[in-house]
């Protein structure tokens, strides 16, 4: 087992793979010890009753999913074929008959409403009359809400977010609403890194961060010698011109890199040299000022439901995933409306020109959102958009009383979660 994770093939694979495939070994590996047997000894047989066991038998209260199961089903295989070329073993899964089964729709979302109230009450301390509560004794408010913010603000997915790196974020400008931002293929799902467009509000509250907490925490550690006890650290330069990092090699020279090429797990360990001492480049530390792990922000979301509940507002909760589909809806929100406007006075034989020139809107979503495949934008998120261009859309979207129109429009939709205090007033 060390040596398959340890293999070239595996340790090309992000983090979140190879936790993913270690969870569906170690479920088959304890499988297989209940019926005493080695993994080398497993048969068809017994991959057939793993089936019957995750999915249908009634004595295991944790029966999952076939989409979860197919997940197992991929971490296994994934290892029989690297051991059946090294120890001659036999794939008992080889022909075992599984459907993924269609991903369902259980799809939530929150208005702008909804995200604010939950932001300002799980992770900012306030109470419900607005103001800070003084049983509050939260340390990381402004990292965790700039988190927050910047999720919903672009859309990205935990992971990506969670990897970004001080030279990849944008510079402030005047007269700028948004501002245009490159996700790397080593942070991307499935390697496809996109386009995303980080609004000011967000990047204002990164800015803010980095120079308030953030900057507290890599004072602390700097002071206390922390960063030189790293394993694993290196010291690299940013070069003035053409972007990208300089890294240490072996020989002891230094590589250049395009900071599309830099995983996440290498990223955690980028320093660079400053006037006070060693800083990591990573955007998001935790209090201690070392770089936050991407798993660390399911807790904190887990974390500020658990206070939201104990304020008496009982199933008004939010995962990180509920505001990257939040993100779709509201330009779905803002499209719907303006396009209408846009679109209203030409006739039908001019608005079929108009969108066979532009495309339509499940393209704009989908480019927004860095999906691959249209249909999951379209099955999955939204209902269909038609005829949006981003550039377009962002130009209009600044000053749009988004808010305003998402509660009337979404205020009796019962996948739909608004502010609960607002609605009860």
């Amino acid at each position: 087992m060390n040596a398959f994770f340890s293999s070239p093939a595996m340790r090309n694979r992000s983090d979140l793979t190879n936790r993913d495939y270690a969870y569906s070994l170690a479920l088959w590996l304890n499988f297989l010890l209940v019926l005493g047997r080695g993994w080398w000894d497993a048969t068809e047989d017994d991959a057939a009753e793993f089936q019957f066991w995750r999915l249908t038998d009634p004595g295991n209260e944790k029966r999952v999913q076939k989409s979860s199961f197919a997940k197992d089903v991929a971490g296994c295989k994934k290892f029989y074929r690297w051991a059946g070329k090294r120890y001659q073993v036999v794939d008992p899964f080889d022909d075992l008959e599984y459907s993924r089964g269609k991903r369902t729709k259980n799809v939530k979302w929150l208005d702008p409403a909804a995200i604010r109230r939950w932001r300002d009450l799980g992770v900012r301390g306030r109470g419900l009359d607005g103001r800070l509560d003084r049983r509050w004794r939260g340390r990381n408010d402004q990292r965790d809400a700039a988190f927050v913010d910047g999720l919903y603000g672009t859309g990205l997915r935990l992971s990506s977010w969670a990897s970004v790196v001080l030279p990849e974020l944008p510079r402030m400008a005047q007269g700028r609403g948004y501002f245009t931002c490159s996700l790397a293929d080593e942070c991307a799902k499935k390697g496809s890194g996109y386009t995303y467009w980080m609004p000011r509000t967000a990047a204002a509250g990164v800015n803010a961060y980095r120079e308030g907490a953030r900057a507290r925490s890599v004072r602390r550690a700097q002071e206390a010698g922390l960063y030189e006890t790293v394993r694993g650290m290196r010291v690299v330069r940013l070069p003035r011109r053409g972007g990208g990092v300089e890294i240490p090699d072996e020989a002891g020279g230094m590589v250049r890199h395009e900071w599309n090429d830099v995983p996440p797990e290498v990223r955690k360990r980028l320093f660079v040299e400053t006037q006070s001492g060693l800083e990591p480049l990573s955007l998001w530390l935790n209090e201690d000022g070392l770089p936050r792990d991407g798993h660390g922000w399911h807790h904190t979301f887990e974390a500020a439901n658990t206070r939201i509940e104990s304020l008496g507002l009982e199933g008004f909760t939010c995962t990180p995933h509920m505001l990257r589909h939040s993100f779709a809806l509201k330009w779905f929100s803002v499209g719907k409306l303006l396009w209408s406007q846009q679109l209203g006075h030409l006739t039908e034989e001019e608005t079929q020109d108009f969108r066979d020139q532009f495309g339509d809107h499940w393209h704009l979503v989908q480019t927004m959102l860095g999906h691959t495949r249209v249909e999951t934008t379209r099955e999955v998120y939204l209902e269909p958009f038609r005829n949006l261009q981003v550039e377009l859309l962002l130009a209009h979207a600044e000053g749009f009383p988004v808010a305003r129109f998402m509660a009337d429009a979404f205020a009796s939709h019962p996948c739909v979660r608004t502010d609960p205090l607002a609605v009860a007033r």
